[in-house]
């Protein structure tokens, strides 16, 4: 029979900083990326995931295991940019059955505008109340996290490139 491990004082104290700190970070970011650059959190990182693609662009099916978000989700949203003028959607020229998001003009135009205030509410909030020793761990314990929640979490797995064979 599996015990329940309670969580310690110390424990308790670190999920609960956690959760706390990631809200008013939230926050703090969204309301910033709002007013500077007319676009939530979650538009902002998905902007900057396609800029950060080759030829800025990525497939949606890409972008959604990035965004460890449903396809229907990152669907709305890239509606949304798109519908704005911040992205646009293309047929993948290497495989029609594959959607590609497309980084315009304008949405190069609001990262731009919207980084120096996402910079300086990143780096206020977060990254200049530590050291750099206490980043550098941070850091550390976030990707050794991440890798065993990926490992743990059901994502959709992205469609294979037609001629691919998938892994």
């Amino acid at each position: 029979m599996n015990e329940l491990r309670w969580l310690n004082e110390t424990e308790m104290r670190a999920w609960t900083g956690l959760l706390e700190t990631y809200d008013l970070l939230q926050r703090l970011v969204d309301t910033q990326l709002r007013e500077e650059g007319g676009v939530t959190q979650v538009q902002y990182e998905i902007l900057t995931r396609i800029s950060e693609g080759p030829g800025e662009r990525r497939r949606m099916t890409e972008l959604a295991s990035l965004m460890v978000c449903s396809r229907s989700g990152l669907t709305y949203q890239v509606a949304q940019l798109e519908k704005a003028g911040l992205l646009r959607r293309q047929t993948d020229p290497t495989d029609e059955r594959g959607v590609l998001a497309v980084l315009t003009e304008a949405g190069r135009q609001v990262l731009h505008q919207a980084a120096p205030g996402h910079l300086k509410v990143v780096r206020e909030g977060l990254i200049d109340q530590l050291t750099p020793e206490q980043v550098t761990q941070l850091a550390d314990i976030m990707d050794r996290t991440r890798g065993q929640l990926r490992g743990l979490v059901q994502l959709p797995p992205p469609r294979p490139v037609k001629g691919q064979t998938a892994h």
